[in-house]
């Protein structure tokens, strides 16, 4: 009974999605919403249900305002690359979307499923966290100071949280990085 009560965690492990596989996966989606959605997670390191909130009002340029945080805080800036902003504000024009109106009004079966249907365009299975791990270990293999990734684009509250969710390391990504080192 003891050893069930005071059990070691499990230390989850989990793939890590390389970024030419989250390039295959975004380009292959031609849906406008659904491009946008994975971008927004897999570039902007936010969370699925934080894509499902946001509102026009919520878009200020490359600044995506998140209401209600999860982390319990009134409210936390997303940054995401112009490309992306660009994308997000001609989709919102054409679609005319209310400034109070979700902008992706699924629930999130549905957007869990336009996740699933894009990775199985490339042939991977894809679960909608995949690719927010995917920011973060994208931005930490890219140089991105681990307090960058945390606060900013995962916005954790501990370090601990986000080491959790880098991924080991290949022994491709470490010949290259050693080279980069010492080259």
């Amino acid at each position: 009974m003891l050893r069930k009560v005071f059990k070691p965690a499990k230390i989850a492990h989990w793939t890590i999605l390389e970024k030419e596989i989250v390039d295959e996966i975004i380009f292959r989606t031609t849906n406008p919403r659904n491009r946008l959605m994975l971008e927004l997670v897999a570039r902007g390191g936010m969370r699925v249900s934080e894509v499902l909130k946001l509102t026009p009002g919520d878009v200020e340029g490359r600044r995506l305002i998140l209401r209600d945080a999860k982390s319990g805080n009134e409210a936390e800036v997303v940054f995401i690359p112009q490309k992306v902003a660009n994308r997000l504000k001609g989709y919102i024009e054409q679609k005319q979307i209310g400034p109070d109106e979700r902008i992706f009004p699924l629930t999130y079966q549905g957007a869990r499923a336009v996740v699933v249907k894009a990775g199985n365009l490339v042939d991977v299975h894809v679960r909608p966290h995949d690719l927010r791990r995917h920011a973060a270990t994208h931005a930490s293999r890219c140089g991105t100071p681990i307090e960058i990734v945390s606060k900013i684009i995962l916005r954790h509250a501990n370090l601990s949280t986000t080491q959790r969710y880098l991924g080991k390391v290949s022994d491709v990504e470490a010949l290259r990085w050693i080279e980069n080192v010492y080259a």
